[in-house]
């Protein structure tokens, strides 16, 4: 990809940070900082991707995904960002976490930008041996008028009651504190997101406004978060020895979520578990295949589900800039735990998605592109 991106007169001027081993914005120096509100995170992996394009320090940045990294730090600094079908951009040379999962894409201030660099790093490169023989053919003419849009309807519709913990019989004065606490922050991140569901339905009317009709879609009903354990698995095996070594010390991060744990327990696998997860991953990818007979494009909230689902099953997302929260907007939690983008507070931006069927990159890009062009968020810029 780097010799590629030589070859079509790129200039490399950094190499940015990442989270450690391709897991949030904590690294062996620190943080990596949003520049729309230094005091968080910027969301990683790809953090200091994320973090410089949207400061202006660099015209464009390269991040990967496996579950998120591109997505997230694209959401949390209002950037632009592509993440290619599964297969599209060799990986020839980069660092491995998931064989079946890894993708690298463009992280941008535009989709255009992003589509003028995918066009110079996609297609095969006959060493990489997942990837497929097919090219990012950009055409920023196309017609997207005649497009099948959809949108997931469940997550556009308004949030379901709160339910917040009561009071068991005998609870003791600790407990009820404890009860207490988690249910001012369960009432805290449902403000947030209620919040936030205004830019959503906001973008559902703009998309209208442009002559769209919204197809309503779902989600296939299958139970995502259990599939989860097979890019725990592989990353496991890709860093097998930092386990066995005892090295997975030298991590910065340490909790229970964090890689060397994970690296640990997933040690402990049942085998007959892991080839039921696989199987299910593989109705999953035929689900969706489905779905995408039906719809070109999905608009989606930039939510966990549809993120791990489509980083499963390899589909491609766009992801963009959806406006700014305002100054009424719910303050962030005292603590960033780097595990949610919907906390920035007034002034940060929020996102939208756009999914599309495998190798329908381009088209996905298309509409994307008329969104922004629409909206114009992309020309929002942090005051540093």
């Amino acid at each position: 990809m780097v010799k590629r991106l030589d070859e079509a007169g790129a200039v490399l001027i950094a190499k940015l940070t990442l989270g450690a081993l391709a897991m949030g914005d904590k690294w062996f120096g620190g943080r990596t900082r949003n520049p729309w509100n230094p005091a968080l995170g910027s969301s990683g992996s790809s953090a200091g991707s994320a973090s410089a394009v949207a400061a202006g320090c660099v015209g464009f940045a390269i991040g990967s995904e496996t579950l998120g990294s591109i997505s997230s730090p694209s959401t949390r600094c209002g950037c632009s960002g592509l993440r290619p079908s599964f297969g599209l951009v060799p990986r020839t040379g980069a660092m491995a976490l998931s064989w079946t999962m890894d993708k690298l894409g463009p992280i941008c201030r535009s989709v255009e930008d992003c589509a003028l660099v995918l066009e110079a790093i996609a297609g095969p490169d006959w060493k990489d041996l997942s990837a497929a023989t097919v090219n990012f053919d950009w055409n920023p003419g196309l017609d997207w008028h005649g497009l099948r849009i959809g949108y997931l309807k469940s997550e556009f519709d308004p949030l379901p009651p709160l339910k917040l913990k009561e009071a068991a019989s005998g609870e003791s004065a600790e407990d009820k504190q404890k009860r207490e606490s988690a249910n001012a922050e369960m009432q805290a991140a449902r403000a947030r997101r209620a919040y936030d569901r205004r830019f959503e339905q906001a973008a559902l009317e703009k998309l209208r406004g442009m002559g769209v009709n919204l197809i309503p879609v779902e989600l296939p009903k299958l139970p995502w978060d259990a599939m989860v354990p097979l890019l725990t698995a592989e990353a496991a095996a890709a860093f097998d020895d930092l386990t066995m070594t005892g090295r997975d010390n030298l991590l910065t991060e340490q909790g229970p979520e964090d890689w060397p744990n994970d690296f640990r327990i997933a040690r402990f696998y049942p085998a007959v578990e892991y080839i039921q997860a696989n199987r299910v991953r593989t109705l999953a990818v035929r689900e969706f295949a489905k779905i995408f007979e039906q719809v070109d494009v999905i608009v989606t909230p930039s939510t966990d589900e549809q993120l791990i689902a489509t980083n499963l099953t390899g589909n491609p997302a766009v992801i963009v800039p959806n406006g700014l929260r305002g100054a009424d907007a719910p303050k962030p939690p005292a603590i960033d735990d780097g595990n949610h983008d919907d906390i920035g507070g007034p002034g940060t931006p929020v996102s939208l998605t756009f999914l599309g069927g495998l190798y329908q990159d381009a088209k996905v890009a298309a509409f994307a592109r008329a969104y922004q062009e629409a909206t114009g968020f992309e020309k929002l810029h942090p005051s540093l």
